[in-house]
């Protein structure tokens, strides 16, 4: 049986920037399937104890900026550290994978697309021109899907991500979950890499 990965992240996330071709990666490895669900990382936060960026305490933030390095070199990736647009509302962005998931389409390389856009290439992911851009580079009718973004149902469903983001007890993004058991941030890959080889049974809190 194929195993399920669901895969709960942000496209203003750095992190998961970092993780998302080593998770392809590992998908690939192991013959997972991932399930793509875009989350209100805020309202995440809120819910799970988590602080955005501009309240963490400076010692944090400055961590943040080490870490960040230090991922960029091992995973071989472009990553600016002070975007242009970022802060940014990515609520558009975000919506676009959900309807293209609702349209059965593989938002995989649309997501690699905008993570670059935001982290790489200082483009504006608020900007509906440059999403229409990212979205016809991938051969996707870009009207479409973006007059789908903007419906009662993706919304509805990207609450509810991030209702099932909270309830699996993900502090931040990139979250990660397999027959639930939860793996938070990118740094995590090995370790579910490990499980989904194993086949072992999920760790779960009411065994311990």
């Amino acid at each position: 049986m194929t195993a399920t990965v669901t895969c709960y992240y942000s496209l203003i996330s750095p992190y998961a920037w970092l993780g998302h071709a080593a998770l392809r990666q590992v998908a690939r490895e192991c013959g997972a399937t991932l399930v793509h669900r875009p989350v209100r990382i805020f309202e995440l936060f809120d819910a799970n104890g988590g602080l955005p960026l501009g309240k963490r305490a400076p010692a944090r933030q400055r961590y943040r900026l080490v870490e960040l390095q230090r991922w960029r070199a091992r995973r071989g990736l472009p990553l600016n550290l002070k975007p242009k647009f970022w802060p940014v509302d990515i609520a558009l962005a975000d919506r676009c994978l959900i309807a293209m998931v609702e349209a059965g389409l593989d938002p995989s390389d649309y997501a690699d697309a905008a993570f670059r856009a935001l982290w790489a290439h200082d483009q504006d992911l608020a900007d509906p021109d440059v999403i229409a851009g990212l979205l016809a580079a991938q051969g996707v009718d870009a009207q479409q899907v973006m007059a789908q973004a903007a419906e009662d149902a993706v919304e509805a469903i990207y609450a509810r991500n991030t209702a099932d983001a909270i309830a699996a007890d993900l502090p931040g993004l990139p979250g990660y979950v397999l027959d639930g058991e939860p793996f938070w941030g990118q740094d995590r890959i090995d370790e579910l890499r490990d499980a989904l080889l194993s086949g072992r049974p999920p760790y779960r809190v009411d065994q311990a």
